[in-house]
């Protein structure tokens, strides 16, 4: 904290404030709006939503949107409505899900594993050294990463949403999360504690106590992931199919079309510490303990918008993470650049470019959804068509349209099948990756 007085607002500072305030019409007329108006309302600017048509060249959603309710799950149900939509055309269903449920179950027992070991492995370090304390901040957390996801689908495969349905504590994570934090920081420092007296023993059976109660706690709350199941269904023409008893990973195996272990994780990070056609990890980002290891490709935002756009003309969705509040109108479900005005609204310029909105924690990826759709005009993208999952009552049936001044400066990641790289970029996949700290942004988490 600073010593001492240099510095601190003064009586005459804050009447020249007040003066100041009081004698610009443009604030007043602001104020009143905001009294009883959003603020994002009073800044949209209609000119560009009356300007942004909401038709694509290229378009692929016939399907419902899902719904994550109040959770941060949105990577995995982006990932599972990738897969859905070879499945629902290989069982002839007019619409299908996968149990989003099971997965995140699994997610929360594997990255509980993930950080106990994290802990066991800096168990030597301070407690308020930067990267212990990281990990405690963020335990529990819902979001995640595409490695992330592959990794669950490869280990323990899929279900139908049917099997393992949603629970009340899936659509709403608050008090579950909390639970978990109390049961992983108590075991952290129980755990720190027998690292601490070098007994290896009771190290290792003081995790399983562990791992056993954050097992309790996720049966009790999410129910417990099926080992088999016994699969048959009503297509949509009305005919009968029976598959019999499948283990999860069995049901993925015949209905995953999508080659998973294909697909890399392209990433847009301009920041002058990070090299263009390097590849980079995080420190202690990750679920699966030996499953894929979360490794993004840096390249620049055109060789993105190009995978992007050619997956979707190729008849596929593509999987994407992005800051999705920034410039953000949530009823009609739109993005742009210069959507909201906040600079009239503010008498303030807000100047900072993607990359010192990251150096200075203004932005970072937030949430994850699909593209399902562009529109190309003379070879170049202009806007998007993205499915959400937060249900269908806001955007247009919960699908929304992207300009493409905002996948420059918001958008950062994509997946994407390797094939459609440069070859440069193809061999740069097998450089080993730059290791960034535990804190990173590029860390963050959809």
């Amino acid at each position: 904290m600073p010593a001492g007085s240099q510095g601190a607002v003064g009586a005459e500072d804050i009447e020249l404030l007040r003066k100041q305030f009081a004698a610009n019409p443009a604030y007043r007329v602001a104020q009143n709006a905001l009294a009883t108006t959003p603020v994002d309302e009073v800044a949209l600017d209609r000119a560009v939503v009356n300007a942004t048509d909401h038709s694509m060249s290229h378009q692929l959603d016939d399907w419902k949107v899902t719904d994550q309710q109040k959770s941060g799950r949105c990577w995995l149900f982006a990932g599972l409505n990738l897969l859905r939509v070879g499945a629902k055309r290989k069982l002839n269903l007019a619409d299908f899900e996968f149990s989003q449920n099971h997965l995140m179950f699994w997610d929360k027992f594997e990255r509980a594993n993930y950080f106990l070991e994290a802990i066991l492995d800096t168990a030597d370090r301070d407690r308020d050294d930067r990267t212990v304390a990281h990990l405690l901040e963020h335990v529990a957390d819902d979001g995640g990463q595409w490695n992330m996801f592959v990794a669950l689908v490869d280990k323990h495969g899929l279900v139908p949403k049917s099997v393992m349905p949603e629970t009340q504590s899936s659509g709403n994570t608050a008090r579950l999360n909390g639970t978990l934090r109390k049961v992983l920081r108590e075991g952290a420092h129980t755990l720190r504690g027998l690292a601490a007296a070098g007994d290896t023993d009771a190290v290792r059976d003081g995790k399983r106590d562990v791992l056993a109660v954050v097992w309790r706690v996720l049966a009790i709350h999410l129910g417990t992931p099926p080992e088999t199941f016994d699969w048959q269904w009503l297509d949509k023409d009305k005919e009968f199919h029976r598959d019999g008893v499948l283990t999860p990973r069995e049901f993925a195996e015949k209905y995953v079309d999508v080659p998973l272990d294909e697909y890399v994780c392209l990433v847009h990070d301009p920041r002058a510490t990070s090299p263009t056609g390097r590849t980079f990890t995080v420190e202690y980002l990750g679920n699966v303990l030996g499953g894929p290891r979360v490794t993004y490709l840096n390249v620049d935002i055109d060789v993105i918008k190009d995978a992007a756009a050619k997956t979707i003309s190729g008849g596929e969705p593509v999987w994407f993470g992005c800051d999705v509040a920034q410039q953000f109108a949530r009823k009609p479900g739109l993005w742009d650049a210069d959507l909201i005005d906040y600079e009239s609204v503010y008498g303030a310029t807000f100047g900072l470019d993607k990359a010192a909105r990251l150096e200075y924690h203004e932005s970072a990826m937030t949430h994850a959804m699909l593209f399902t759709g562009v529109d190309i005009l003379d070879g170049t993208p202009r806007r998007w068509r993205v499915e959400n999952s937060w249900g269908d009552e806001i955007g247009q049936d919960g699908y929304f349209t992207m300009n493409d001044s905002w996948f420059d400066e918001y958008v950062f990641e994509i997946a994407a099948r390797r094939d459609l790289l440069p070859a440069a970029l193809q061999e740069a996949l097998a450089a080993e990756p730059i290791v960034l700290p535990a804190w990173d942004p590029m860390g963050a988490l959809a």
